[in-house]
């Protein structure tokens, strides 16, 4: 009966606990404080993790060393949340803007993780780096550049975090593949080493940004997310091969109603 079972529901462990009645669940309008750059650092020194909500862009720019990048626009945000971050660890949020608080907070009460979010960094990032806090930034490559490097045989290892299914429908030879919602968990078996510059890929550059921020926080110091995925690759003609090793040029299995970059 357990065999060929769908991968268990983000945040599963919660989800039944608040079934069983052992957990509560928020039924009212959830809300969080607001926290100053410096009791966000206080608090990650306690042991907190950030969830940067704000687009792949902006975090590459600029964002909070051993944040999560898990975008908000996202139909799948809470899901994306409860997949990649540790069980029961609280949690700080960074917005775009302080009022898309409640949009957050709405969306993780629907798993019950709103109860984690001790609080938003007021005046986001803008405010962390006028306090004085340190930042770090994610470089963004595009589909072009990146053939580029692979065909000039620079030292650029590929990683490819999508689902399997999109996988087999089409990837780039060279890449290696751990689907993102696993990497934090299994990142010992990756088969890229954390000194090697690595350009990461999903369909269109939020996942794989997800995925350069695990990898940041692990010890890999050369990564790089790259803009528009497999998406904008297939549409520029590069080449790719399918699961079973054979040469495609476009995509053509349709995509399932959960499918999102």
């Amino acid at each position: 009966m357990n065999q060929d079972q769908p991968v268990r529901p983000a945040n599963i462990v919660n989800i039944v606990a608040i079934n069983q009645g052992k957990k509560p669940l928020t039924m009212d309008e959830p809300h969080t404080s607001v926290l100053s750059p410096q009791k966000v650092s206080n608090l990650i020194g306690e042991g907190c993790i950030v969830i940067d909500t704000r687009s792949e862009a902006a975090f590459g720019a600029g964002h909070i060393p051993g944040a999560y990048n898990i975008q908000l626009t996202s139909a799948e945000f809470e899901q994306r949340v409860g997949w990649v971050t540790p069980l029961e660890v609280p949690m700080i949020l960074v917005l775009e803007s302080d009022a898309d608080i409640q949009k957050a907070l709405n969306a993780l009460a629907f798993l019950g993780l709103d109860q984690r979010v001790r609080g938003l960094l007021v005046g986001g990032m803008k405010a962390w780096v006028n306090a004085g806090f340190p930042h770090t930034t994610v470089p963004q490559l595009s589909v072009t550049q990146l053939n580029e490097h692979l065909k000039n045989g620079l030292n650029m290892q590929v990683l490819d975090v999508r689902e399997t299914s999109e996988w087999d429908d089409g990837h780039i030879e060279q890449a290696h593949y751990m689907n993102y919602k696993f990497l934090r968990d299994q990142i010992e078996q990756l088969t890229v080493a954390p000194n090697q510059h690595i350009s990461v890929v999903c369909a269109g550059g939020l996942r794989s940004s997800t995925a350069c921020s695990i990898l940041l926080m692990n010890g890999y110091k050369h990564i790089y997310n790259v803009t528009g995925g497999m998406t904008s690759w297939s549409a520029a003609g590069l080449p790719m091969v399918d699961g079973a090793g054979n040469v495609v040029t476009k995509f053509h299995a349709p995509k399932p109603e959960w499918f999102e970059l």
